[in-house]
């Protein structure tokens, strides 16, 4: 006998408008509502300094992760210059805010569009190829990037690098790590919820498509060049805003924070957290940005124990990060994203899953 299987029932959409609503019912919406007052008035409250220094830095990373899960999660680009990108808009941001004295909230945006101009110049070899070599060619742009930032002496000042003057907002001093967290998680609401509607939209889709197959897309009337060039522009602005975030954040800005290993480092919060999805770039950041100061604290808990432990674990640092991404490769390559769908399915028909 054929076992009946249930399936979701009580919700009934009779307008469009029900349909493409980001929650279903209201207790989503009272969740994410009670989230984010949680998030800004309990969290800067309670938690300490260096609790708050690695939130800050993984929201920074958030902001550059959902750059590049725009970029290679959605639209299939693979990309290995997002570092450079990043440092792209943090010089930026120092020339801006040290030599012209902008304000903060003018010297943000401006960086994110000198940065979104560079990714769409080195996004131009996307229509000519894909894969692995428009990965090689986007690899090329990172150590052109960095020669720029290591030898034009008189722009980027070379090895001595800026001093970020302390921004302000109004009379609003930004200094020390509360008022850090704030700017820069109200930033990542706003990315994140500026992502989910890009991909509702139009040119959402046709990013997806060209993911998917070019040929197809291109054969329904989608200008594969022009959406290439788009996402290069939009994945390159979220990353400049990043940069310039981090400028404002470290109060200096030298070449050796913008090397390929910032760039394999947002690939792999990409694979942690899952390509594709809109929660992925959280999870992976949080993942990647934690991992090192785990093994930190680690080493400071061993050093009594194991004098030389801590250059031990410190060289451990990239064999940890590879051996991550290979077994997320291999027992999880939908990311810790796929892990919250399982769950929110399972859920959704607890306790009757029969």
């Amino acid at each position: 006998m054929r076992r009946l299987v249930l399936s979701d029932c009580g919700d009934f959409k009779t307008q469009y408008a029900q349909e493409t609503s980001f929650f279903p019912n209201d207790v989503g919406r009272l969740t994410l509502g009670v989230l984010l007052i949680v998030w800004f008035t309990i969290v800067p409250a309670v938690a300490g300094p260096y609790v708050l220094s690695i939130v800050n830095l993984t929201g920074i990373a958030v902001i550059g992760a959902t750059g590049l899960n725009l970029l290679t999660g959605y639209t299939g680009q693979i990309t290995m210059g997002h570092g450079a990108f990043m440092g792209v808009g943090a010089y930026t941001t120092a020339i801006l805010a040290a030599r012209a004295h902008l304000p903060i909230w003018v010297a943000i945006p401006c960086a994110g569009l000198v940065t979104a101009g560079v990714g769409a110049f080195f996004g131009i070899p996307s229509l000519r190829l894909k894969g692995l070599y428009l990965a090689i060619a986007t690899l090329a742009a990172q150590f052109i990037l960095e020669y720029v930032f290591l030898h034009w002496d008189w722009l980027t000042r070379g090895t001595s690098g800026f001093l970020v003057p302390t921004a302000r907002i109004g009379a609003w001093k930004l200094a020390g790590e509360r008022p850090f967290f704030l700017v820069i998680s109200v930033t990542v609401v706003l990315v994140t919820w500026l992502n989910l509607n890009l991909l509702r939209t139009r040119m959402g889709r046709a990013f997806v498509a060209i993911r998917d197959n070019d040929r197809a897309a291109a054969a329904i009337g989608i200008h594969l060049f022009g959406y290439k060039l788009l996402a290069f522009f939009l994945s390159a602005f979220m990353v400049g805003v990043a940069g310039a975030l981090y400028a404002y954040y470290l109060g200096v800005v030298v070449p050796g924070k913008f090397t390929l290993d910032l760039s394999i480092d947002y690939l792999a919060m990409g694979i942690v957290g899952g390509l594709g999805t809109v929660l992925g770039p959280l999870y992976g950041a949080a993942v990647i940005t934690v991992i090192p100061e785990a093994l930190r604290t680690l080493s400071q808990a061993l050093s009594s124990m194991f004098p030389n432990i801590a250059t031990a674990l410190n060289a451990l640092r990239e064999v940890v990060f590879g051996a991550v991404i290979v077994l997320f490769l291999i027992f999880e390559p939908e990311g810790l994203a796929d892990w919250w769908r399982v769950v929110r399915a399972y859920f959704k028909r607890w306790p009757y899953t029969y």
